[in-house]
């Protein structure tokens, strides 16, 4: 039990684990605390969790560990084949490790001086901010996800790759964190068009194989008439995210092209709506773009950008898609592509947007 002669789970955990660490330590209390404090409060899935905490016990069937339990005889590590593999070499020694942190600009939680897991972990944890640590996590499940991705599916992935796929992960998690923004019915968007304001719809196709992306803007006037069309095509898209994010930017410059002073832009994404409402510097995966958006605002008098479900923004995801598989680019003044319109009239009665 705890000094105090009181039952508490960490005492549970310690005996369990064995461990020769002295429970009437004060600072070790406090430092056990701070860190599972911050762990359980982070925003990331429990299966993330659950596995730092697996890790932070060395819990996890490592080769070193599983040759204790006389599981297996070899204890290589199986990405590298140079040391052992245990927990402090799968996630800091193992080149392929270092070079995740290091792609993420995290290079700084490799910390030489530290030689065992839980220090490590406790001493990331003290410096970190809450957005690094995310991060961090995500990057140790990761790590740990694509170790047993090569034992179970005999795929070695590159720390490079790996990298990558925590960038677009992350991503993914900040949609989860966006808070309901106003949706707006048919009835609620005619109210939105205003004397002297412009409204440009944006939206995106993403092909995952081919790593391409179309962006399509649709400009109209308060009357609801068309100013102009345009799609723009992209090559070495990493992510869905990434695609939205060039079409809003695409929007900006389309309105800053026909000149307008007062400019609403719409869109289906949320993330990238609420990023274009920040106030704040934007350090996601899409952030140089958001920083482009930000910039190219100052040059209206007044800007708005707002979300509108999917059935509202029909014409620009059938543009999107148009274009995405034909591979062609275009630019009409006042008016949008017949294939285009007749694709949505069989659809809708009515414009739906």
């Amino acid at each position: 039990g705890e000094p105090t002669g009181e039952f508490s789970v960490r005492s549970a955990y310690k005996l369990l684990h064995g461990t020769n660490l002295d429970p009437t330590d004060l600072s070790l209390q406090t430092e056990t605390k701070t860190f599972y404090n911050k762990l359980w409060k982070l925003h990331i899935p429990t299966k993330i969790k659950m596995t730092i905490w697996r890790i932070s016990w060395d819990y996890i069937p490592s080769f070193v560990n599983l040759k204790i339990r006389k599981v297996v005889l070899n204890t290589l590590c199986p990405r590298c084949g140079c040391f052992e593999e245990n927990s402090w070499h799968i996630f800091i020694e193992c080149p392929r490790s270092m070079e995740v942190w290091d792609q993420l600009n995290l290079s700084w939680v490799l910390n030489q001086n530290i030689k065992n897991i839980w220090g490590w972990l406790t001493w990331v944890f003290d410096r970190g901010t809450d957005e690094q640590l995310h991060l961090f996590c995500c990057c140790l499940w990761f790590i740990w996800f694509s170790r047993n991705h090569l034992i179970y599916e005999k795929r070695l992935m590159s720390g490079s790759e790996i990298a990558k796929k925590i960038s677009a992960y992350t991503t993914e998690l900040a949609i989860s964190k966006v808070r309901t923004l106003t949706l707006h019915s048919s009835g609620n968007l005619q109210q939105l068009y205003k004397r002297g304001w412009t409204y440009i719809h944006f939206d995106a196709a993403y092909d995952r194989l081919g790593f391409r992306s179309a962006s399509s803007i649709i400009a109209r006037n308060e009357n609801r008439e068309t100013l102009a069309s345009q799609a723009v095509t992209h090559s070495n898209i990493a992510d869905p995210f990434t695609a939205e994010a060039y079409a809003g930017l695409q929007a900006i410059k389309l309105g800053i092209r026909l000149g307008v002073n007062k400019l609403t832009v719409l869109g289906d994404s949320k993330t990238v709506i609420k990023k274009r409402q920040s106030l704040f510097t934007d350090k996601s995966v899409i952030g140089e773009i958001i920083t482009d958006i930000q910039s190219l605002k100052k040059g209206f008098q007044e800007i708005e950008f707002i979300f509108v479900p999917k059935e509202h923004n029909f014409y620009a995801h059938t543009i999107a898609k148009e274009s995405l598989r034909s591979g062609e680019s275009f630019y009409l003044e006042k008016e949008i592509p017949e294939a285009v319109r007749r694709t949505v009239e069989n659809l809708w009665p009515y414009p739906p947007d």
